[in-house]
């Protein structure tokens, strides 16, 4: 019937001028991706709550176990690798694959069951304290030198156990007896200043950009110290809570949550913290019935782990924005699977989460 008019030809865009054909590219692109949802599906903006997909991995440790308890767990902040202490006096580091996880290094103080061990904000140092002792030992993985810091001027206290690294790396925070917290230089591991409480301090950590400081007592307060001037801001008392044990600040400063004796943990925003004398939590998370010993946040502040040491499983992941507890967590099993846990982190991409328990095993999951 005279040909095959333009319109209908295979070539979509033969007698097409320029702009018709820059409408039908556009057409086309969406045609394109409306054709598709399991990219879409599968990579949401947020995490879904309800159902966690988690896998359990070979343990984090499997290439150095341990029959004693593992005092600390913490992913490096900028590599795949995690770090373990003991109180078996040992140090070690895994590069994490989830598949084979193989020993990096071990290293051994010898008579020092480590408390504690962190790494520093560049990832070059690991800070250690002991079980009973008033030094504290700085192990620089770039030289591979273990530094024993035995004296420091102006400190008075009989043991070093708890504290905590500034995330800009300028600071190290010791909670002492009696209430009171000592901040240290991190270059020159001297004494900056003290800042006292009326209660005696349970724990305390920095804030994300290291301008302030949240401390928990056994009287149920939380001050919020200026690191610059160590005076106090603001002092509230924590929701319902008569003896504070844990707290955590969200890596991206948007919620700063409080773990208590009975096992509660309220959650607060941030600059209700700051500025109110008497802050409500956004949700107060009861699943835990004995003390909340340990929390995390998950570096995208996607989730909220906590934890009790009193009793076996008691680890429970908490969903944000929701604040629910994911269901399938732990995997409930007839044998006990993750036992007391001690520690807990997060990866610096989230992807796996690792628990440190007290029959020496770094469990991993992804």
């Amino acid at each position: 019937m005279g040909g095959v008019p333009s319109w209908a030809s295979k070539d979509p865009k033969k007698g097409l001028s320029k702009e018709d054909e820059d409408d039908d590219d556009e057409d086309d692109n969406e045609d394109n991706l409306l054709s598709k949802t399991g990219n879409l599906l599968a990579k949401s903006t947020y995490l879904p709550k309800g159902i966690l997909q988690i896998k359990k991995c070979l343990n984090a440790n499997s290439e150095r176990c341990t029959k004693l308890p593992l005092s600390t767990v913490q992913f490096h902040p900028f590599s795949q690798v995690l770090m373990t202490a003991s109180h078996d006096c040992s140090i070690s580091l895994f590069q994490v694959d989830g598949k084979l996880n193989p020993k990096i290094q071990s290293i051994y103080i010898n008579k020092y069951p480590i408390f504690k061990a962190q790494f520093s904000a560049d990832g070059e140092q690991v800070i250690a304290t002991g079980m009973w002792q008033s030094i504290y030992y700085v192990y620089d993985m770039m030289v591979g030198k273990i530094i024993p810091v035995t004296r420091i001027l102006g400190l008075k206290e009989r043991y070093l156990r708890s504290f905590d690294v500034s995330p800009d790396g300028s600071y190290l925070l010791f909670i002492g007896t009696s209430g009171y917290l000592h901040m240290l230089s991190a270059k020159t591991r001297e004494l900056i200043g003290s800042m006292k409480m009326n209660a005696v301090s349970t724990q305390a950590v920095f804030s994300p950009d290291s301008s302030k400081i949240f401390s928990t007592s056994a009287d149920g307060d939380v001050y919020v110290w200026d690191v610059g001037t160590r005076r106090c801001l603001n002092r509230f008392a924590d929701d319902g809570s008569l003896f504070g044990s844990s707290l955590a600040v969200s890596k991206d400063g948007r919620y700063l949550s409080c773990g208590s004796k009975s096992g509660v943990v309220n959650v607060y925003n941030y600059e209700d913290c700051v500025q109110k004398s008497a802050p409500k939590p956004v949700k107060s998370i009861m699943n835990l019935v004995t003390k909340a010993s340990s929390q995390v946040f998950s570096p995208n502040t996607e989730i909220l782990a906590i934890a009790s040491k009193k009793v076996n499983d008691a680890v429970k992941l908490v969903h944000i924005p929701s604040f629910t507890v994911f269901s399938n967590f732990p995997v409930q099993s007839r044998g006990r699977t993750i036992h007391q846990a001690q520690s807990m982190d997060f990866s610096p991409r989230s992807g796996f989460f690792s628990i440190a328990n007290n029959k020496g095993e770094a469990l991993l999951y992804r």
